[in-house]
């Protein structure tokens, strides 16, 4: 059995055997917000989005570590 599993076969017999109910509707809260949209995008932000992401595709962006590195070495200049 993978870890994947495991984990969801554990979590099933945990919430079976409860009868915390303030956990158990603690529990529903997380499950039912992590089904929801974590963002809603208005129309202004819905093509920028879009572009970042095909920009991101097409390889055009920079790694953090990079942009950090570099910052580091303009700021040494100062």
């Amino acid at each position: 059995m993978d870890m994947t599993a495991q984990i969801k076969e554990n979590l099933i017999s945990r919430i079976r055997d409860s009868k915390d109910m303030i956990f158990l509707k603690a529990l529903q809260t997380i499950l039912d917000s992590s089904e929801q949209a974590l963002y809603e995008l208005n129309l202004e932000q819905q093509p920028s989005i879009s572009k970042s992401r095909n920009q991101i595709k097409d390889g055009k962006f920079h790694k953090n570590e990079d942009v950090i590195s570099e910052m580091k070495e303009w700021l040494k200049k100062k």
